[in-house]
């Protein structure tokens, strides 16, 4: 789309609507402008062109104007449609109710959503951030900001463009902006696999975005984030901030900090490695992802909060042992965690309610569940503090007491209140709260006992006994008398319709309090709205709490997560330490063996590694014999046991790792031009540069994308450089080349393992059982023939094989 290019029709065409329409337009010309007319939200031009398609809606056209449109109560049911299309979306409202005599009602933006920038939960989802990311490009690294408006969550940080992008992997922004001048090299950088926004290059100022910040946070300086010296980092802060102003998000208080990603904090897991040890995503379309088994928490905040640390886990041991010993206190104390089980189910999005409240996007139900939230929260804190666990105990001090807030919402609101605040309904403000209201909801709640009332002294004054009172849009009230009692009719009635069997007439008592009707209509919406706004603000005094408390039973969430998860699937605590060894007895792996009936089918394997004399691990075996799975397993449990969980093992002690990497699995990217060995020399390549001494590797099957010797030269040589390497990382290395188990005679550090098989005859039976030394077959043709290969084939293949051996023991 020509964002130069200004939105009009031709001049014979205005109407007064048309050019109202023009003028709002040609101010967003990049966005699907929503114009409401009455009870519709009206689409005009190109843009209803493009929304008829993506809405399946009627599309016309009159006065060769394109025309299309829903209705206004349904668009929480449309707006997500075009969100997810990566529409950027203007809301025009009527910002005045229509008058007599006014042909053209006032109309505004209320609000643009772009697939960034939303707080529709139709639109976000419930176990996922939202982020709006911005980047900045600087002369050696690149400046990067998340920000989920829907929480208050903002991060930023600076680093070289490899890592950025890993960011923007883990991250998965819904929408990136960045600098229109630096157009085609982020067209480049990204591929086309996000959906941008370009800023103006004025916008990319270090002292506007430096004002912007201090100004929001209302500090004098940065440095109390941690970010002062991060110049890139702040300029893409500060775009972001400046986009949310462009886009009339102005109630952004619940964004009150903004955290710096420091990389030395955490391990680093590449997405390659995220990808093959298929933690969120499984390779296949059936498989079960690792999230799926360690996933119990019971909050939105708890299931956000625990991706976060499997993204980013940690490498403060100090910080892991406090996440086990709450685990385990957890684990052990079943009373204290099926309570904490049983209220968080009590316990709704805060984070996502707290942000709605700020913008005044929220409803009274959503305000009642949040008196909930704050009850269930509360009742946890005094359980927790009431037990001799420590650390139980501190975090029991660590939640702010937001009881006031619980007090002010219960007295204020009914329960079961309506979702929205509706003209006339008076059901959502508790009776004795204003005075004022409840006399008003007297007059309008008793019509019908006053219009009986009248009815009954107007049949005795005029002798009618079959008068009635009505009532439509167009009269308001009338009396209704049929045309034998029409001579009975007082001479100070007037007449204001005539049907066919009677006549309709009202009197200036009815008039009179028809309008009062009327303005106790109104009169309570506001009164209400007024009551419901006031309560907003008071809640939002204490807006620090509840963001704190949110936080801290996310936490709760996830560490309880841990210990159900560990009672259920007989998970040990990890010891971790400072050591450079990885001792896993009969470990397993987690999503694998929830696939067995029984847990006592799934095969345990130790793993031992250290530096001093089995750094490296080569592990022979026959496809599918369970090689692929303990390399992945080994990968799990060290990541498990950096996020705080409890890990699938009879014991595991795991020395602190600080990156995993993994090379597992064939995946082309035909479409650009690389073939599977490429994409495996490139990954395996990035692994090698980027190893420390502090590194766990799992390498699956290197140099079988090429000729089988030129396969072989490379795995040997790969292995040999990680055992000369001065890092010495931990590696299992996985592979059908039987030709590296010479290497442990070489390397003194290399030992040989294969996974047993037993043969019985022709058949073959994988007992999936890691030992020493080193196999010398693949049971290729066994594999082929239980796959269900012809046996013509499978025949003449093993005739092959047996000439292969003869041939290869007469060149000996």
């Amino acid at each position: 789309m020509n964002r130069n290019k200004k939105f009009s029709y031709k001049k014979k065409e205005e109407t007064p609507l048309i050019k109202q329409y023009n003028n709002i337009k040609n101010k967003y010309p990049d966005t699907i402008l929503l114009f409401q007319v009455g009870d519709f939200y009206e689409i005009f031009g190109k843009d209803a062109v493009i929304c008829s398609k993506i809405l399946n809606i009627v599309l016309t056209k009159r006065s060769n104007i394109h025309l299309a449109g829903f209705p206004y109560h349904s668009l929480n049911n449309y707006l997500p449609k075009l969100i997810r299309s990566r529409l950027r979306v203007a809301i025009c409202d009527q910002l005045e109710e229509p008058q007599k005599g006014k042909n053209l009602v006032k109309r505004g933006v209320t609000e643009l959503v772009t697939p960034g920038i939303t707080i529709n939960e139709n639109i976000l989802q419930t176990k996922s951030n939202n982020f709006l990311a911005s980047i900045h490009v600087g002369y050696k690294k690149l400046g990067l900001s998340l920000l989920d408006i829907s929480t208050g969550e903002f991060f930023l940080t600076e680093d070289e463009e490899n890592n950025v992008l890993q960011y923007l992997k883990f991250f998965n922004p819904s929408e990136i902006l960045f600098q229109r001048k630096e157009k085609r090299f982020f067209d480049k950088l990204l591929k086309n696999k996000y959906y941008t926004f370009l800023m103006e290059n004025w916008i990319f100022n270090y002292e506007f975005a430096y004002e912007q910040l201090i100004s929001h946070f209302k500090t004098n300086s940065l440095k109390g984030f941690g970010i002062d010296n991060l110049k890139l980092g702040i300029i893409s802060s500060g775009v972001i901030l400046s986009y949310l102003h462009n886009t009339q998000h102005f109630n952004i208080k619940h964004i009150s900090n903004i955290q710096r990603i420091k990389k030395e904090e955490h391990m680093w897991i590449d997405d390659f490695t995220f990808r093959n040890l298929e933690i969120f995503n499984s390779l296949n379309k059936e498989g079960v992802p690792l999230i799926n088994i360690l996933d119990h928490t019971t909050t939105p905040m708890g299931s956000r909060l625990l991706k976060n640390w499997i993204l980013f886990p940690l490498v403060n041991i100090f910080c892991i042992k406090k996440r086990h010993k709450i685990v385990q206190e957890l684990h052990s104390n079943n009373i204290v965690r099926n309570f904490i089980k049983k209220k968080l189910k009590n316990v709704y999005d805060i984070e996502r309610i707290i942000a709605k409240m700020v913008i005044r996007k929220i409803t009274p139900r959503e305000i009642y569940t949040l008196h909930k939230s704050v009850t269930s929260i509360t009742e946890i804190k005094e359980k927790i503090l009431s037990q001799e666990s420590k650390v139980l105990v501190d975090i029991g001090k660590s939640f702010k007491d937001c009881k006031t807030i619980s007090d002010k919402i219960v007295k204020t609101i009914e329960d079961n209140t309506p979702n929205q605040i509706e003209k006339g309904k008076g059901n959502v403000i508790i009776k004795g709260v204003s005075k004022e209201l409840d006399q008003i909801r007297v007059l309008y709640f008793s019509q019908k006992e006053y219009l009986e009332k009248l009815c009954k002294i107007e049949q005795k004054n005029t002798g009618i006994n079959n008068l009635k009172i009505g009532y439509n849009n167009i009269f308001g009230y009338f009396f209704e008398v049929r045309n034998p009692k029409k001579h009975h009719i007082p001479s100070h009635w007037f007449q204001k319709q005539t049907l066919s069997n009677s006549g309709r007439y009202i009197t200036k008592e009815l008039k009179n309090y028809e309008l009062k009707i009327l303005n106790a209509e109104q009169k309570i919406f506001f009164l209400e709205k007024e009551i419901f706004n006031n309560l907003i603000s008071e809640i939002l005094e204490y807006l620090e709490y509840l963001q704190t408390n949110a936080k801290k039973i996310a936490i709760l969430d996830v560490l309880c997560s841990f210990s159900n998860i560990a009672l259920e699937n007989n998970y040990v605590k990890p010891k971790i330490n400072h050591s450079s060894k990885i001792y896993i007895l009969k470990g397993r792996h987690p999503v694998i063996e929830r696939q067995f009936l029984s847990k006592i089918s799934y095969i345990p394997n130790d793993v031992i590694l250290n530096k001093s004399d089995q750094q490296i691990m080569v592990i022979t075996g026959p496809n599918m014999s369970g090689k692929s799975a303990i390399l992945r397993q080994t990968a799990i449990i060290i990541l498990m046991t950096h996020i705080g969980s409890f890990v699938p093992a009879q014991y595991a002690e795991i020395g602190l790792i600080d990156k995993i990497f993994s090379r597992v699995g064939a995946s082309d990217n035909i479409s650009l031009g690389e073939s599977t060995f490429m994409v495996e020399m490139n990954e395996t390549a990035n692994i090698l540069n980027n190893i420390s001494h502090r590194s766990f590797l799992i390498l699956d099957e290197i140099g079988r994308g090429t000729s089988t010797y030129d396969g072989i030269s490379i795995a040997k040589s790969i292995v040999e450089f990680l055992h000369e390497s001065q890092l010495r990382p931990l590696t299992l290395f996985a592979t059908h080349y039987h030709e590296l188990n010479e290497m442990s005679s070489i390397f003194k550090r290399i030992k040989n393992y294969h996974v047993s098989v037993k043969k019985i005859d022709d058949d073959i039976i994988f007992m999936r059982k890691l030992i020493t030394g080193g196999s010398e077959h693949s049971f290729g043709i066994h594999v082929a023939k239980i796959s269900g290969m012809p046996i013509k084939i499978i025949n003449r293949a093993k005739e092959i094989l047996k000439t292969f051996k003869i041939e290869k023991s007469k060149n000996k």
